[in-house]
């Protein structure tokens, strides 16, 4: 069994061990197994990849699996990863290993809920592996679907309303993509031999610039929905706010990347013609994204809310310095998907605690929770600080990467709207601090938060994970930098032939 199908075999195991629990105790202990091991085996993947590029190893694609799976079609399980796709398989099993422990008090259906979590997440895993564009679309639908469930049963507030929303808006998205999968395949061979959907196959041909332009807006606008690109981001405030802890963890930690990715690995690498002759409309999106996302969460009471809007901002920042098409915006764009996935998922299950103790998520009805949750209130702070960009925190290297790279652009167009995306740096640091005075400091105005406990051992090991992974970004970040560097060289070379 090679290693990166093991992301998927270890998920699929700790399903088939949750069938046969007796109690939600049961379930919990084998759900923990499972992400630990998905959590190891990670680390070993990543071991493995900076081993082999240190021995000289300069393949674009590592630990290549190619399967034929239905001939007629020309359909692979091929699989492999470069340094941006181990970055973000090291993402996916630190959301997923912390979203258990952050889980750990569902009782209601547990066997159910820990089955569809931990479904949706070996979707996630399979996704970021795959080669092959069926293959990615496939694992693509695994990680979508399972979140109506998820939201539809074990949500809060308006779930219902807010699952079939969510459903529905990137089932649309889902069609667009399949629209641009298929314009790839009957072009991916001019010459006349067999189609095929494998993506470095595809990378060497050169489709027509009229092709690319067609199907240019169905891959990024389709990938872009559930990137949170405006005006397709509406679906992203009510699932966040209706889906329960560890979901809205994953979802915006990690599900949300898919976009970002797709737009980065399919879109933009495999039709770079259109990428340049269409970027500005979309950098004019990404960049509203980015405001409207910062300025949505100034007026918004509930924490949840502010989280989602906050998440649509960050993640307008993706998509922006995707487009900005050269080394260092891009580098920045993947580490922001890292940061962000990180530091969201440590809100939402801060968020989550929160909540579990005054059962209220209104700032205005909450103050001086610093004295009675220390801890909580500690890791809050820290949360906050990593998401208005302090030094020494993840959210500040990704977001000056992405901002150093945009203003290498010497025209006026790309100057300006880098300026007015780094704005939003100022707008996030009003609503965080904002937050953190009326949340944490202050008088305690409802007696019955005196009697609230601090946090439990596995709150504080899921907390912890996330915490020292966003710490260790901020400080040593050159590792991961390098990381993705080396991931992009393809990438950028293919877009600097057809900038020349």
């Amino acid at each position: 069994m090679d290693n990166l199908t093991l992301f998927i075999i270890i998920p699929l195991l700790t399903i088939f061990g949750i069938l046969f629990c007796r109690d939600h105790k049961q379930v919990k202990i084998v759900s923990a197994i499972g992400m630990s091991l998905q959590l190891i085996n990670a680390g070993i993947l990543i071991t493995m990849f900076l081993l082999q590029r240190a021995a000289g190893n300069t393949d674009m694609m590592l630990f290549v699996k190619d399967v034929v799976w239905y001939p007629s079609l020309n359909i692979h399980y091929f699989v492999g990863v470069d340094g941006i796709s181990v970055a973000m398989i090291g993402l996916t099993s630190i959301v997923i290993f912390a979203g258990i422990f952050a889980s750990w008090e569902v009782k209601d259906l547990s066997k159910e809920f820990f089955i569809s979590l931990i479904f949706l997440s070996s979707g996630v895993f399979g996704f970021f592996i795959s080669l092959d564009l069926f293959t990615l679309f496939l694992f693509y639908e695994v990680a979508v679907i399972p979140m109506y469930l998820l939201i539809g049963i074990w949500g809060t507030g308006p779930r219902h309303y807010s699952a079939m929303k969510l459903t529905l808006m990137l089932m649309g998205g889902s069609a667009l993509i399949l629209v641009g999968l298929l314009g790839l395949y009957f072009h991916s061979n001019p010459s006349g031999g067999p189609l095929t959907f494998s993506i470095p196959a595809i990378s060497l041909v050169h489709i027509p610039p009229d092709v690319q332009r067609f199907f240019f807006p169905f891959l990024f606008v389709g990938f872009g929905v559930l990137g949170a690109l405006f005006p397709f981001h509406t679906w992203s405030p009510d699932g966040h706010a209706s889906a329960p802890t560890a979901v809205s963890m994953l979802h915006a930690g990690v599900l949300m990347k898919l976009g970002g990715y797709g737009c980065f690995r399919v879109a933009v690498f495999l039709l770079p013609d259109a990428a340049h002759q269409l970027a500005w409309i979309f950098i004019i999106l990404t960049t509203i994204s980015v405001i409207y996302g910062a300025f949505g969460a100034i007026w918004q009471k509930d924490l949840k809310y502010i989280n989602a809007y906050s998440s649509v901002s960050h993640c307008g920042l993706v998509l922006f310095a995707i487009l900005m098409f050269n080394k260092t915006a891009m580098n920045g764009a993947i580490l922001q998907m890292i940061s962000h996935g990180i530091m969201t998922a440590l809100f939402f299950a801060l968020i989550g605690m929160i909540y579990g103790r005054t059962h209220t998520r209104y700032i205005n009805e909450m103050g001086g929770l610093m004295k009675v949750m220390p801890f909580l209130a500690v890791c809050y702070v820290i949360a906050g600080l990593a998401s208005l960009g302090l030094p020494g925190f993840s959210g500040f290297v990704a977001e000056m990467t992405i901002f150093v790279g945009a203003f290498q652009h010497n025209d006026v167009f790309h100057r300006v709207v880098t300026v007015i995306a780094v704005s939003s740096i100022v707008v996030t640091a009003v609503y965080i601090l904002r937050v953190v005075g009326m949340l944490l400091l202050g008088r305690i105005k409802n007696d019955h938060y005196l009697e609230i406990t601090d946090a439990k051992w596995y709150e504080k090991l899921s907390t912890g994970v996330l915490i020292f992974s966003i710490t260790a970004i901020g400080l040593a970040p050159l590792w991961l930098s390098e990381l993705i560097n080396n991931g992009l060289g393809p990438i950028i070379d293919r877009l600097l032939v057809v900038a020349h």
